[in-house]
């Protein structure tokens, strides 16, 4: 039995290009391999052309399954968001074949262990600055010219600094919403549009590692809360 063909960001055509002559728009989800960015990549997919980044090649293409089944298209780009030359291939990808983006959303997080801010290991504390911060800085970096100023950015926050154990992960998180938001400050007159949404606590490995003994039946589902976000985008961009 022939296997599936994936498309791979950045070369070749999509498999999907009857949909992509269709949907003329462009969404780059990073961090789509599961969780909220998985349920965006769907919700998404019947009215644009998806390019899923992250790290497991083979959840990505579970995700492709399921946009294909919806009957949408999507170029897969299993990728390390802080691997800087990946990056700057993946964007320089997406102009020579769409010209630029419509939508970016980043839900990419690095999530370390949870420790007492004494304990913090040196290279946990290493890999949430370069996946939390230097990574989102850069793809702003990338990202922005692609989007131009028409296009939207989409942060997701998770306000955790100063709370009891979540040092890396707080502090790190919330330099990259600051981040987002000087970039907000500074788009709001000319473009792109950028938003900073945050969601219902959902049923993710991320937080899984967190509150590893929680009711997760007492959570939203990841599918409820990408509507809740394209929703509240749709509002904001009617305003």
């Amino acid at each position: 039995m022939r296997p599936k063909r994936r498309d791979t960001a950045p070369l070749d055509l999509p498999r999907g290009a009857v949909h992509i002559a269709v949907m003329s728009k462009t969404a780059l989800i990073t961090g789509a391999s599961r969780g909220l960015g998985a349920a965006l990549a769907e919700a998404l997919a019947p009215t644009h052309h998806i390019i899923a980044v992250g790290r497991t090649t083979g959840a990505l293409e579970e995700l492709d399954d399921r946009i294909q089944a919806k009957g949408g298209s999507a170029t897969l780009a299993p990728m390390d968001t802080t691997n800087a030359d990946a990056m700057a291939v993946l964007c320089r990808g997406i102009h020579d074949r769409w010209g630029g983006l419509d939508l970016w959303l980043h839900c990419a997080v690095h999530a370390a262990p949870l420790t007492p801010t004494d304990h913090i290991d040196t290279k946990d504390m290493e890999k949430s600055i370069a996946g939390n911060i230097t990574a989102t800085a850069r793809l702003i970096t990338f990202v922005s010219p692609l989007l131009g100023a028409d296009g939207t950015a989409i942060f997701f926050d998770d306000p955790r600094a100063g709370t009891k154990f979540f040092g890396s992960y707080g502090a790190t998180k919330a330099a990259q919403i600051a981040l987002a938001t000087s970039w907000q400050a500074e788009t709001a007159q000319i473009g792109p549009r950028v938003h900073i949404f945050t969601p219902e606590p959902m049923p993710t490995a991320t937080r899984a590692r967190f509150f590893p003994g929680e009711d997760r039946a007492a959570l939203s589902d990841t599918a409820t809360q990408a509507a809740a976000v394209l929703a509240q985008l749709s509002e904001n961009s009617a305003s």
